[in-house]
């Protein structure tokens, strides 16, 4: 072998290794390290101190004791949070105005620990054709209340949209002819107090439009014709929750 083709030989070798050399670290510079993936941890709480404040809506007329929306909620919070203690009070009852859950409130005089306070009042204003001024009067009196027994702190009060009770057996039979009215005075009541929710910057929750379906879905009406039902219920809960949990993990 001359002298001249074993330098060829070496140059080509030469070659040969430095491309094999620039792919391998190509390769080891193209690896990307993913991090780990990590699943959220559900913030550990001691214990929820809920009060549910309104009407018949609240309290559950025509349903069992725990098909009411309070209670589906205690129930939804107890399965997120198990190994905490949570605890209910309501104060509210059938046919009660924004009037009567002020004058109970006061009876009571509940203590203002609350971790979480819920507000549905305002229906009973309107079906006995009460003043609106006075729900204009009495709706924002009920909502400073209800952040005072919310240990002061209004991001741990949620306020819920009156129900429709035109869309029941009850407000197109007994109601006869008025479903229009009923409809257009519920709206006026919870634009009012959507706005001054917002205005005030507490949270508003809108179920109306769930008790609309009454007449659609008869499963969302109780066996009264009027109440909504457990299914309903739990509609109101669902709509409910994540707004709890953001709540309660601030």
């Amino acid at each position: 072998m001359t002298t001249e083709f074993k330098q060829i030989v070496i140059v080509f070798f030469s070659i040969f290794l430095i491309s094999c050399s620039s792919d391998e670290m190509s390769s080891q510079t193209d690896f990307i390290l993913v991090p780990p993936t990590t699943t959220p941890v559900t913030p550990v709480i001691n214990s929820i101190n809920y009060l549910a404040l309104g009407d018949s809506y609240t309290i559950g007329q025509s349903v069992c004791e725990t098909c009411r929306y309070p209670e589906q909620l205690k129930a939804s919070l107890k399965a997120i949070y198990p190994q905490s203690s949570i605890s209910l009070n309501v104060i509210a009852a059938t046919g009660w105005t924004t009037s009567n859950l002020i004058s109970e409130i006061k009876a009571q005089n509940p203590k203002s620990n609350y971790d979480l306070v819920t507000l549905l009042i305002g229906v009973n204003n309107q079906y006995q054709g009460r003043s609106f001024s006075l729900y204009e009067k009495e709706f924002p009196e009920l909502v400073t209340k209800a952040i005072a027994l919310a240990k002061g702190d209004k991001k741990n009060v949620i306020v819920l949209s009156i129900p429709d009770y035109a869309y029941t057996p009850f407000g197109k039979i007994q109601m006869a002819g008025q479903g229009e009215k009923i409809t257009a005075e519920i709206n006026k009541y919870n634009q009012f107090a959507e706005n001054y929710c917002t205005s005030n910057n507490v949270v508003f929750v809108s179920i109306t439009d769930i008790t609309r379906q009454g007449l659609t879905n008869p499963d969302l009406v109780a066996g009264d014709g009027l109440h909504p039902s457990e299914s309903a219920y739990k509609l109101f809960t669902d709509r409910i929750l994540p707004k709890v949990k953001i709540a309660l993990q601030n």
